[in-house]
């Protein structure tokens, strides 16, 4: 007995050690082991051949150390235990889990039952296709009528042994609207799908033969047939097949032949409602891809909402920060050739263009818009018509003559002849980080950022094992 204590014991103590040879530790975060497997699957992910920017191991390791702290940030922060967050995941979970608790046997079988029941259908006689001109005629049509369709159809027949296209002849003389757009063209159709007496000829046809008038309870006919062929195999079928069973439902019948088949390999009168869900909680640990997907989108949900609350709308709510960066860093926007920041405008007199002049002198060209509109244009009477900037050459026809003094002047509106500008010429750049908030915005985030992971790295401890490192996909 105490040697098989002993044993065990062994086993027990050899087990961690085997893993950590199989799947050693790369890196440990904040107090978290980083495994090799699971570096990987990041970094091999992120590298694939459609990655444009690919990163080499060691720049990877730091961007993917920053991703863990941030994580680690939003831990701290409570935001895993948000109502919200956790459904989101769970939801994810759930949408992810069914893929692996489906009897894909079960589908495969019945997608062959699918297509065998269809080859049975289609018979012998296999698939044709064929084009018809339709001229309609009721049983209960007049003598009159009647002879009115058949001279119709016969002088129809007889331009298309005379060589006219069929096709053309259908688009203009068919009565079946459905597939006269087409040409005269129908679908590929079996034995049964069609009037007894149509099938009847056209089963007879071969490629390339037209038909002579033929009649059927709707009326006279004429016949093309483009082609004949039998069946495909099951594998050219096959993702059509299993689309008509999906949209069928055959999910749920999957799921639940999964769940009898996993009850009855566990046993113990357990149901296969029970025997899915504890199939489902072992998913990480049986399908180590799953269980990274997860973590994957757990840790990455996360990191959205810590980087939202810590970065993006700091940037983006931080108006002093924003002008202060500017003017630190103004000589990264300057521009490549002069900017004329402001507004064309197209006024119904000479008096209310140098009104619009007046009325937004001293007043913040983020209003001018709001104030022209609000002062000229209250009532249904429209004074004034304005074009927003900023405005280079070549933009605006308007702007290049009154602002740049650029080509001839451009004809005036005809309700709306006096033309102006209000604004200001830039020349070398912006006078405000009004002009370019967007590139100021992105590189404020930017900015922003290096600094949080920055004080992140003196927060959190990042203990790197170089050894272990240097064996990513090279074991």
């Amino acid at each position: 007995m105490k040697k098989l204590l002993s044993a065990l014991c062994a086993v027990a103590v050899a087990l961690p050690m085997l893993a950590q040879v199989n799947d050693p530790i790369v890196m440990t975060i904040n107090g978290e082991d980083v495994t090799r497997s699971e570096f990987e699957y990041s970094y091999n992910k992120n590298n694939t051949d459609l990655v444009i920017d690919k990163a080499s191991l060691d720049e990877y390791v730091e961007l993917f150390v920053n991703y863990k702290l941030k994580v680690a940030a939003a831990k701290d922060a409570q935001l895993d235990t948000v109502a919200a967050f956790l459904k989101e995941v769970a939801d994810y979970r759930a949408q992810q889990a069914e893929e692996y608790l489906l009897d894909s046997a079960f589908i495969e079988e019945e997608a062959h039952k699918t297509y065998d029941a269809t080859v049975k259908n289609i018979g012998p006689d296999g698939l044709f296709q064929a084009s018809h001109i339709l001229i309609r005629l009721s049983q209960q049509a007049s003598a009159a009528d009647q002879a009115r369709a058949e001279q119709l159809i016969d002088s129809l027949y007889m331009e298309l042994k005379k060589g006219a296209d069929f096709a053309e002849m259908a688009r203009l003389y068919s009565e079946d609207p459905g597939s006269a757009r087409d040409g005269g063209m129908l679908p590929w159709l079996f034995k049964g799908q069609l009037l007894k007496e149509f099938e009847e000829v056209a089963l007879a046809m071969q490629p390339g033969e037209l038909s002579r008038p033929v009649l059927s309870p709707v009326g006279y006919h004429i016949i093309y047939m483009n082609g004949r062929k039998q069946f495909e195999p099951y594998e050219y079928h096959r993702e059509g097949i299993h689309q008509f069973l999906e949209q069928r439902g055959i999910r749920i019948q999957a799921k639940r032949s999964m769940g009898k088949k996993l009850a009855a390999q566990m046993g113990g009168g357990i149901t296969p409602q029970q025997a899915l869900e504890r199939a489902e909680s072992e998913l990480d640990t049986k399908y180590p891809e799953f269980g990274f997907l997860m973590k994957e989108f757990y840790e990455g949900s996360l990191l959205y909402e810590i980087s939202v609350r810590e970065v993006w709308n700091k940037a983006a709510n931080d108006e002093k920060g924003l002008e202060k960066y500017f003017k630190k860093n103004k000589k990264n926007y300057r521009y490549d050739e002069p900017v004329y920041r402001g507004l064309v405008v197209h006024c119904i007199s000479e008096d209310v263009l140098s009104q619009v002049k007046k009325v937004v002198k001293k007043q913040p060209q983020e209003e001018w818009v709001k104030i022209i509109r609000s002062t000229f244009n209250s009532d249904s009477l429209m004074q004034v018509r304005m074009i927003r900037g900023p405005f280079t050459v070549g933009k605006n026809v308007y702007a290049d003559y009154y602002a740049f003094g650029k080509g001839e002047r451009p004809e005036a509106v005809a309700s709306l002849p006096f033309t102006g500008i209000v604004g200001k010429l830039q020349k070398k750049g912006p006078d405000t980080y009004a002009d370019v908030r967007g590139e100021v915005t992105a590189d404020y985030q930017n900015f922003l950022e290096r600094l949080w992971v920055k004080e992140l790295r003196k927060k959190y401890t990042v203990v790197l094992y170089p050894e272990a490192l240097a064996t990513v996909n090279q074991h």
